[in-house]
């Protein structure tokens, strides 16, 4: 009887001490974490610190002396930005409105149906991710060029639409794999079409999968610059990403301007990320596991 709490409580014992971890790695541990938190938050921070100072100390190591305003004010109303900044809200926009719809209704689509070509259409989707942007610029450029569609918005939505749909659409057929085919069965029975199930039962399940796909939409327009300043010329016809070059450059150096646009530029992408953020971890793992 005695020695039942015994073995019991060396057993306890054995298991606190296995979880446990010594001082030294403990300490590396945190180390690490400071570290990596430094690395982390150190360049944003001087940025944000770097566009409240006045030209002349943009290079200065010391924290702002002179607070001023001058930089946004200079970016808000002697430049280009606002007119960048709506034709980026438009690209976007349309991106990942675009970009969301065809994802999802492609994702569904070989999801729950068997179609010739499916599977060559998968591979298809999942080759269009290898080639870098190096090699398919020259070919949609002169594609976008016989079409008419340079320094023309809708262009840019073009080709963003190449980047982001193929991706999302896999990761939306991982997502609807792990939503039950019984809940498509039981819209068919009550008088629903294929879209009408889709629409009114499945799009309310797979709200963390479209928030994710439409995040990574978002992402996709707002952030890239090489398509961005290569299909749009001109000032007033240049999103956020191809704008912001022209503040520093190989003529001109205007460092107060161009960390004064980046923070701006980051208040809309951390605001989007904030309301996706509980979706995201749901939304990108869907698929992993089989129930």
């Amino acid at each position: 009887m005695t020695t039942v709490p015994n073995e019991r409580k060396d057993g306890q014992r054995k298991t606190r001490g296995r979880d446990e971890r010594g001082p030294l790695a403990s300490v590396a541990l945190h180390l690490t974490l400071l570290l990596a938190s430094a690395v982390a938050v150190l360049p944003p921070l001087w940025l944000l610190v770097t566009s409240f100072k006045p030209e002349s100390e943009a290079f200065s190591t010391d924290l702002v002396k002179d607070f001023t305003l001058g930089n946004y004010d200079h970016v808000l109303n002697d430049t280009e930005f606002p007119n960048w900044l709506l034709n980026s809200l438009v690209v976007v926009g349309l991106t990942t409105v675009i970009g969301v719809f065809i994802a999802a209704t492609t994702g569904y689509a070989v999801s729950r149906f068997r179609f010739p070509g499916m599977r060559p259409l998968m591979w298809l989707l999942l080759v269009t991710q290898m080639f870098p942007v190096a090699v398919l610029i020259v070919p949609l450029y002169n594609l976008l060029a016989n079409l008419g569609l340079l320094n023309q918005p809708i262009g840019l939505v073009v080709t963003y639409l190449t980047i982001a749909v193929p991706f999302c659409a896999w990761m939306m057929k991982g997502y609807f794999d792990t939503i039950p085919v019984e809940i498509d069965e039981a819209g068919r029975v009550d008088g629903l079409n294929p879209f009408g199930t889709f629409w009114r039962l499945i799009v309310p399940l797979a709200k963390p999968g479209l928030a994710v796909t439409g995040f990574y939409s978002f992402i996709t327009g707002w952030a890239e610059v090489a398509y961005a300043s290569a299909f749009m010329t001109g000032e007033e016809n240049l999103t956020l990403a191809g704008g912001l070059q022209t503040f520093v450059n190989q003529y001109t150096s205007d460092w107060g301007s161009l960390t004064a646009s980046a923070v701006i530029v980051a208040v809309p992408a951390a605001i989007i990320f904030g309301f996706a953020q509980r979706h995201l971890v749901s939304g990108l793992t869907a698929g992993a596991t089989k129930s």
